[in-house]
């Protein structure tokens, strides 16, 4: 069983994960302005539930991963520290722009927003390589089953980063409209999360997994 400690820190990395830069909060906050709060809130259930697709397979992944591999812990968690460094990277490098800098979209059909929003989180690199690089190192195989701890955790992230989707999609236009007479603060919010992701990733490199 995950103890209750890295649960905790889980869901803070979970709640960091989901607050930086990505394409579904992108997609999230372009549909709203664009066809309004009814399109955001079809596009979020897709979203939510392309996170069943990450979740399933981190979950069968790691056991297999785990069982097969001694050193797949090791392995993963240098991944991991890169992946978090890329985007640490994409966040500060020149020319970024920040995802509360809206993107112009066409209206859509419900049937296809939920099957956009699906898709987007489905096939987002930066879910997918969550799961199969942070997620592994808040899994103790001595506590129990690695299929039950990647599902607990694959649901306390899914709860926390759909959570943080819906805040930001119902509050998508006030927040455009903010930061559109205060263009600075986008600089802003790029490198604060720059910060943060590099910040997670030399954590990873310093950690130690307990026996």
């Amino acid at each position: 069983m995950v103890s209750s400690q890295a649960v905790w820190i889980f869901a803070g990395a979970s709640l960091l994960m989901a607050i930086t830069p990505g394409p579904n909060m992108i997609y999230l906050i372009s549909r709203s302005i664009c066809q309004g709060t009814r399109a955001g809130f079809i596009s979020w259930l897709g979203v939510v539930c392309g996170f069943a697709v990450h979740v399933c397979s981190a979950a069968i992944g790691l056991t297999a991963l785990f069982m097969a591999i001694p050193m797949g812990y090791e392995i993963l968690k240098y991944l991991g520290a890169l992946y978090l460094l890329w985007f640490a990277w994409q966040a500060v490098r020149p020319g970024a722009r920040s995802p509360l800098d809206p993107q112009s979209m066409p209206d859509e059909t419900p049937k296809k927003l939920f099957v956009m929003g699906f898709l987007t989180n489905a096939l987002n690199p930066k879910v997918a390589v969550f799961y199969m690089s942070v997620l592994p190192q808040f899994i103790q195989p001595e506590g129990g089953s690695v299929l039950f701890q990647s599902f607990l955790l694959g649901g306390i992230q899914t709860f926390i980063a759909g959570g943080m989707n819906l805040i930001i999609m119902l509050s998508a236009s006030r927040m455009a409209a903010w930061f559109a007479v205060n263009k600075k603060w986008l600089s802003v919010q790029r490198y604060f999360m720059g910060f943060v992701l590099g910040a997670i990733a030399l954590h990873l490199l310093r950690q130690h997994r307990s026996s």
